[in-house]
């Protein structure tokens, strides 16, 4: 059930957009051929869309109230600061809900102006490497193990500047390392190798397999 606010962050991802949509069917919004019903799916959340998403906010609703239900596998530090204000005070009133695979690796500055909120645990997305298999397994396996976050999406298109074309799950990425740091314990390099790998896994420019390798070896 939802609370009173104006911005909520869910433990998801694209595939339980349709949860978020019967809740707000609940609350007794249309969700069929509404114009201020905003869906959108990003698989790396960036600057330049959350300039887009701060512009489309600030249209004035044709109802009573615009609402934005945005799924991100991953999204980088300089747009989550870019949105603080929006999310803070979103104008006009809008409802936000936002899917993010891993809420607990956003910046605490995102996560003090939202409410999280969980969704039924029958739509809660299974991870591609189970954490707890992961830390049973001996080095070599776990380098084996990593093989389904490293695999790119070949029909990825390409998008206006270069980005796209063969692009990582980062949402699996940062779902699998949030898991994983839950299951440890007293392994300080391990922890510390999580830790390295959640905050600059999405840069720009990142090494992606190195990090994840430095993971798997140091745990």
């Amino acid at each position: 059930m939802l609370e009173s606010g104006h911005a909520y962050v869910i433990a998801g991802r694209e595939e339980d957009v349709g949860a978020v949509l019967d809740l707000l069917r609940e609350r007794g919004l249309e969700t069929e051929a509404n114009p201020d019903l905003y869906i959108r799916h990003y698989g790396q959340f960036g600057i330049d869309d959350a300039r887009m998403l701060r512009e489309r906010a600030a249209l004035r609703a044709l109802g009573t109230q615009r609402v934005f239900v945005v799924s991100v596998d991953s999204i980088q530090a300089d747009a989550q600061n870019a949105l603080l204000k929006t999310l803070e005070e979103p104008p006009g009133g809008a409802l936000f809900f936002i899917l993010h695979p891993a809420p607990d690796t956003l910046l605490p500055t995102v996560r003090s102006r939202v409410q999280i909120l969980s969704l039924p645990q029958h739509v809660v997305h299974k991870p591609a490497v189970d954490a707890v298999s992961f830390l049973k397994a001996t080095p070599a396996k776990r380098l084996d193990m990593l093989k389904p976050l490293l695999e790119k999406d070949e029909d990825d298109p390409v998008k206006p500047g270069g980005h796209g074309a063969g692009r990582r799950d980062f949402g699996e990425i940062l779902a699998f390392l949030s898991a994983l740091e839950k299951q440890l314990k007293t392994s300080t390099s391990g922890l510390h190798a999580v830790y390295r790998a959640r905050r600059y896994i999405t840069d720009r420019g990142a090494l992606v397999k190195p990090l994840l390798e430095q993971v798997a070896l140091l745990i």
